[in-house]
């Protein structure tokens, strides 16, 4: 499945200190009416909640941080479930000595300080669906 996209708009910002990450993440992309693109985030947190899936019992399993910790990287896209936009972004956190974390990003990561670039792309959006092999919300053809 490959489908081709433009750059329609680009969206750069802060993120409000004590916010939850993912939240406002899709707070923005709701209210600029974005269907399909892609976000990019850097900056830091109070605390984390990353998620990994569990192929075998097909379900997320979180995993909580409550110490302060560098964004590392944090990409994800955006498309549509349930007529909704939805941000389906994996994050890596970087702590003091180094050590880095990574997985699904999950609401419960309270920003400290965090920018955003939302790239937003003109064309047909993928919506997400039940996958019965993986048992996830994937993209549909």
């Amino acid at each position: 499945m490959v489908r081709e996209y433009e750059i329609e708009n680009v969206y750069m910002g802060r993120l409000p200190h004590g916010s939850d990450l993912i939240e406002s993440l899709i707070e923005i992309v709701k209210e600029k009416g974005i269907e399909t693109g892609k976000v990019t985030v850097i900056g830091a947190v109070k605390e984390a909640t990353i998620s990994f899936y569990d192929q075998k019992e097909e379900e997320y399993n979180d995993k909580q941080f409550t110490d302060e910790l560098e964004i590392v990287n944090c990409n994800g896209n955006i498309s549509l479930k349930d007529g909704e936009p939805i941000i389906h972004a994996h994050i890596s956190f970087g702590d003091e000595e180094g050590n880095l974390f990574g997985g699904h990003l999950a609401e419960g990561t309270t920003v400290f300080a965090g920018e955003y670039i939302i790239e937003e792309y003109t064309g047909e959006a993928f919506v997400r669906g039940y996958d019965e092999i993986t048992g996830l919300p994937l993209w549909q053809e």
